[in-house]
């Protein structure tokens, strides 16, 4: 579909964030975050900070699978989660292909020491070279593959327990006096009390409130809705690209596989070369969807439409290359043109091995 680095664009928000001094940081939630985002539930950075917006995912998750509601991602919620949800990191020596949580962890550690590969639970291709650049660094045997050496190098070398407990976050918000502006207005907006804006600011109630004024605002604990976070709920991304890659017979093992490695099934994602949504397309393919595949307007361009459009494009790849499986992911990636005339590219073959292996697992 278009040349980029193989995942860089897939999963691009899920790149490990450094952590905030004095934040309670625990490598095994860095698993936790891309499960949930897997599901829709969790769009923050991959930082393995215990925050109110995983609290409130892991919330909405278990309310929605019948789950005990606990904010803790305890045995029951982490099966439930699938292949995403086990094992913890450091149960088993990671090798090419392997897939699911301790994965996750293996990347964010990795991201956190340095070398930069995709956080998104598949020990691929980009991870097992980053995994060789780490054991190099530290003068061990650079064969690619995570064990105890690695993992104590790493800084875990077993099970780190895995607890969510944190549930508010305070924020300092600011102001900037607009016309018509009263410092009684304002303090009775934002829920506070004038004495106590006037002294956070350090006014004179005497003078004038002059517009453009910065005014702090008194700092507030809340909570994040579960609604806020379930906006972009996978399990409607995943009805979505059942319902579509039927209707256009694509195998749904495809579908899924090719939406995880794009986006991570998260429809707000947005690459760097203005790809969009679940299945990242850009507008350039979206239009010839439209007016050459559909011969109609896909007015919604949320998740479904996204999706929509994304089995229309495939289902046509798949055609064009008699069935195909490895040509037609090879034109998604770099263009059917590019692959009638050239062949697949190194880059293109990269992604499509990744595709089809996670189409066995999804």
């Amino acid at each position: 579909m278009r040349f980029r680095l193989a995942l860089a664009g897939a999963l691009a928000a899920a790149w490990a964030a450094a952590a905030t001094a004095g934040a309670a940081l625990n490598p095994q939630h860095a698993g936790l975050q891309v499960a949930l985002r897997a599901q829709g539930l969790y769009l923050g950075p991959i930082d393995g900070i215990v925050g109110p917006r995983t609290v409130a995912a892991v919330r909405t998750f278990q309310r929605a699978h019948r789950l005990r509601v606990t904010g803790l991602a305890d045995l029951p919620t982490r099966r439930e989660l699938g292949p995403l949800g086990t094992p913890l990191f450091g149960s088993r020596t990671l090798r090419r292909g392997d897939f699911g949580w301790d994965v996750s962890v293996l990347q964010f550690l990795l991201v956190r020491h340095g070398v930069r590969v995709p956080v998104n639970a598949y020990m691929d291709g980009p991870t097992v070279a980053g995994v060789r650049r780490y054991q190099a660094q530290l003068r061990l045997n650079p064969d690619g593959v995570a064990g105890p050496a690695t993992f104590a190098a790493l800084g875990l070398q077993s099970h780190v327990p895995v607890k969510t407990v944190r549930v508010g976050v305070a924020t300092v918000q600011r102001y900037v006096v607009r016309p018509g502006d009263s410092l009684t207005a304002i303090a009775r907006a934002h829920g506070t009390s004038l004495g106590r804006l006037l002294r956070l600011n350090g006014l004179d109630p005497a003078r004038p409130l002059l517009i453009g004024t910065k005014l702090r605002l008194p700092a507030a604990v809340h909570s994040v809705a579960p609604t806020a976070v379930a906006a972009s709920n996978a399990d409607a991304v995943r009805s979505s690209l059942d319902r579509w890659a039927a209707y256009y017979g694509v195998d749904p093992h495809l579908a899924h596989a090719l939406a995880w490695m794009e986006s991570g099934y998260n429809n707000s994602m947005v690459s760097s070369v203005g790809a969009q949504g679940v299945m990242q397309l850009l507008p350039t393919t979206w239009s010839y969807v439209e007016d050459v595949l559909i011969g109609h307007k896909v007015s919604d361009h949320g998740p479904d439409g996204n999706i929509h459009v994304g089995m229309a494009y495939i289902h046509h790849l798949l055609a064009a290359f008699g069935g195909d499986e490895q040509l037609a992911l090879a034109a998604w990636y770099q263009g059917e043109r590019s692959v009638r005339a050239n062949g697949p590219l190194q880059v293109s073959k990269v992604f499509v091995a990744n595709v089809l292996a996670l189409k066995q697992r999804m």
